[in-house]
């Protein structure tokens, strides 16, 4: 009996382009536009903080470069098999345009280096976070394209309207080839877990900031929202996931990581006041600093 799809969600059948020699890779443009919509995001609410907007780049700059290491670092230490196993490539580790950035080691080394970046501009860290997660799950949203390009950490089988169909992509080429025994390059339909990703991380970050806006939180319980949300839904997710995953008492590595990392934000975020967190008076430790020059100065019938 012939079956038709009525619906589904299409996914490319290409995640590089060429330009000349260089290779233009989908899952690497969707990573720098969310990286580029986080900094927007967090200069506009560093400075209703009052902080200088210069700074943000300062803090950015380390946090970005550490957080691409962490994401690997972590995807790499916890799949191992992938790389170093018999007939695997140690060399591929290094290769974060075929996609595999670890979100917990992201967050783990991006934290650190905005600590490092907050210390260099006295800055405290717990007030830069708060500004700046809204725009990090944003981002995270964004970067989830990069594996509906790559045809990736998609779910089980399903025959959903809105399944998300599967093609057997060849990461290093780019391009979907014909799938093992077939005439087709389409590998199935399954369950758009990077969608699910996306639109709770979304829901997420407009949460966060309705909620700021509403009770100017500080002391770093935004963040702690941010953690406890997101490992919420990364819990069912998760679930959902079908791609190799190494598990532990029957559950998957990165449910064990979130159920972790959900206390951890709890626990911050009872200790440090909750809900009626005040926001800090100045988010510098000492005297602010000078106001940017593109920030022309208050004038007063005193002048």
């Amino acid at each position: 009996m012939q079956v038709h799809v009525l619906a589904s969600i299409p996914s490319p059948s290409r995640s590089v382009w060429h330009l000349g020699p260089l290779p233009v890779r989908a899952y690497a443009l969707c990573i720098i536009a969310g990286i580029l919509v986080a900094i927007w995001l967090t200069n506009r609410r560093w400075r209703e903080r009052g902080g200088n907007p210069e700074h943000v780049w300062d803090v950015a700059a380390w946090a970005i470069v550490l957080g691409i290491i962490g994401g690997r670092v972590y995807h790499v230490v916890t799949d191992p098999e992938l790389y170093f196993k018999s007939g695997r490539h140690p060399l591929d580790a290094f290769k974060i345009w075929d996609g595999g950035l670890g979100i917990w080691g992201a967050i783990a080394l991006g934290t650190a280096g905005a600590w490092i970046g907050c210390r260099r501009r006295k800055i405290k860290l717990a007030v830069f976070a708060d500004a700046a997660v809204p725009g990090v799950v944003f981002a995270q949203a964004i970067g989830r394209w990069g594996n509906w390009f790559n045809n990736e950490l998609y779910g089980g089988a399903t025959r959903l309207p809105w399944k998300l169909q599967i093609h057997c992509l060849d990461i290093d080429v780019g391009k979907a080839s014909v799938c093992p025994g077939t005439h087709s390059t389409v590998l199935g339909y399954f369950q758009p877990t990077f969608l699910y990703e996306c639109l709770w991380d979304i829901a997420i970050g407009v949460g966060l900031i309705l909620v700021d806006r509403k009770l100017r939180l500080g002391r770093g319980n935004v963040m702690a929202l941010y953690v406890m949300g997101y490992t919420a839904g990364r819990a069912w997710i998760e679930a959902l996931r079908t791609d190799h995953a190494n598990h532990v008492l029957g559950l998957r590595l990165n449910d064990w990581t979130s159920i972790v990392v959900f206390l951890g934000g709890l626990i911050w975020f009872v200790r440090h006041g909750g809900f009626h967190a005040e926001r800090e008076a100045s988010p510098y430790f000492g005297q602010p600093p000078a106001r940017p020059a593109d920030e022309p100065e208050q004038v007063t019938a005193d002048d």
